[in-house]
């Protein structure tokens, strides 16, 4: 029956390679369960905290039996859901969960720095997963694609990159402001960041000698060792441990965010209509060029999609399904209450394993399943144990800068600025718009404008009136 449905011959695999493909998968990119909670927690979701139990004299508990909020169901839920589809309807060996530099741009900017509320930020979400829908329907996603120039692609996932990684740092405490410099180095004294820079050593060993769920394994490490440090040698972490701890536990209520989003929040927000449409726009092109680069890059080395190398405007008719399965996942996010789920390029860890078909994404589902009864262990999980995870992503998405031809000034200049613009600013989005405006006056100055195709000279105005109106 698997094997018909999944057509595993076909594909040249077996059930039993499926389903390690599918675990490995699973592990690979298990750290979103900690780090996307510890994200959003941030943006104010579940209003009060994540926490519950003896932490509600802390003013963090949405219960007092409740360990872990909603934020981490809609996390796992999300990724089942999405993931399923990935390997039912696109029988791809996918994996999809909230993304990575998404829920950043949801948390830092959208809600701390435009201040829409995060019901807002969630209606902003759902708009740009009906979009992308929308688009990929009508092919309209992959015309957007091929206009924008492949440096300005590279230069949005390095930018992201090192937007991550800045976060991750300021969460660690290696780097804080200052008043003379307005950044500069921690105290590598502080307990929480000497614990920190233990996990990121643990982590960065753990990835050159290329054993599996290095980041996995170096959260619980560093967690663990936190645990350690404030029970057994009397330092004070903020591990929020519960009066009574049980590793396995029903799943706490998914209810406080979800069908929370509020598009009246979102169109009310006292941040201007254009400054929306931009945050809209931001989110569906950053998720779209997350996608598009997992897929190519994916195919180009494995022809997973087609017996046929990917060329430049050609995608197979099974890439459709993929881009439309991914397109759907945002959506379903946003009403279950999280930021925009997109397809893992740790997927690609199970895809070496062997992995050719859908039965590996739904293996990773029956594992994200699974982890939906551990809340308890998830939440203890402090702020400077996920922090050297952000790091890593940080210095796995910055690969793409080597794409890109700084010897070519042209080239160079909107790149430098996409990618510099986004840590120096807080702000994916304005590095986006930066790097489009830029991008698209050099061509016009050189007398070059043909070359820039109407869809760049779209979002360049909208960007321009976005700044000159500061909004």
């Amino acid at each position: 029956m698997l094997d018909k449905f999944f057509k595993l011959k076909e594909s040249n695999t077996n059930v039993r390679t499926e389903i390690v493909a599918g675990i490995t998968t699973f592990i690979t990119m298990a750290y979103i369960i900690f780090v996307n909670p510890s994200m959003l927690s941030m943006a104010g979701m579940n209003s009060k905290g994540l926490f519950g139990g003896e932490v509600a004299k802390a003013g963090l508990s949405v219960g007092n039996d409740q360990i872990i909020g909603a934020i981490f169901v809609a996390t796992v839920l999300s990724a089942i859901i999405a993931t399923l589809i990935m390997g039912l309807f696109a029988n791809a060996p996918f994996a999809q969960a909230a993304g990575m530099g998404m829920n950043a741009f949801f948390t830092f900017y959208v809600v701390l720095t435009c201040k829409i509320s995060w019901q807002g930020a969630l209606a902003a979400v759902f708009i740009c997963g009906i979009i992308n829908i929308i688009i990929t329907l009508t092919k309209i996603r992959i015309s957007i694609i091929n206009a924008i120039p492949d440096s300005l692609k590279k230069a949005t996932g390095a930018g992201i990159g090192l937007f991550i990684a800045l976060i991750g740092m300021k969460e660690a405490g290696f780097v804080v402001g200052s008043q003379e410099t307005l950044v500069t180095f921690g105290n590598v004294n502080n307990p929480a960041t000497l614990l920190a820079f233990i996990g990121l050593v643990v982590t960065v060993v753990l990835m050159i000698r290329k054993v599996k769920g290095a980041i996995l394994i170096g959260i619980v490490t560093t967690t663990a060792l936190g645990v350690i440090a404030q029970t057994g040698l009397g330092y004070k972490l903020n591990i929020f441990l519960p009066e009574s701890f049980n590793i396995i536990s029903a799943p706490p209520s998914l209810a406080p965010t979800f069908m929370k989003l509020s598009f009246k929040d979102l169109f009310s927000a006292n941040v201007g209509f254009v400054s929306i449409i931009t945050i809209i726009i931001s989110f569906s092109l950053v998720d779209t060029f997350d996608t598009i680069g997992t897929f190519i890059g994916t195919t180009t080395k494995t022809n997973i999609f087609d017996d046929k190398p990917i060329g430049k405007g050609r995608f197979p008719r099974k890439l459709d399904r993929a881009l439309f399965a991914d397109a759907t996942a945002t959506s379903i996010g946003a009403l279950l209450g999280t930021s925009n789920v997109t397809t893992y390029v740790e997927s690609l860890a199970g895809i070496s394993e062997g992995g050719r078909t859908g039965l590996t994404s739904v293996v990773t589902a029956i594992c994200f399943f699974l982890t939906l009864f551990i809340a308890p262990l998830i939440g203890i999980v402090p702020a400077f144990a996920t922090a050297p995870a952000l790091i890593i992503v940080g210095i796995l998405m910055m690969g793409s800068i080597m794409g890109i031809d700084f010897d070519n000034f042209e080239e160079a200049v909107p790149a430098f600025f996409t990618l510099a613009i986004m840590p120096f600013t807080y702000s994916i989005a304005n590095g986006i718009a930066v790097g489009f405006i830029f991008y698209t006056l050099i061509k016009l100055f050189k007398g070059r404008g043909k070359e820039v195709h109407p869809i760049m000279y779209i979002f360049t105005a909208l960007f321009i009136i976005k700044f000159v109106m500061q909004v």
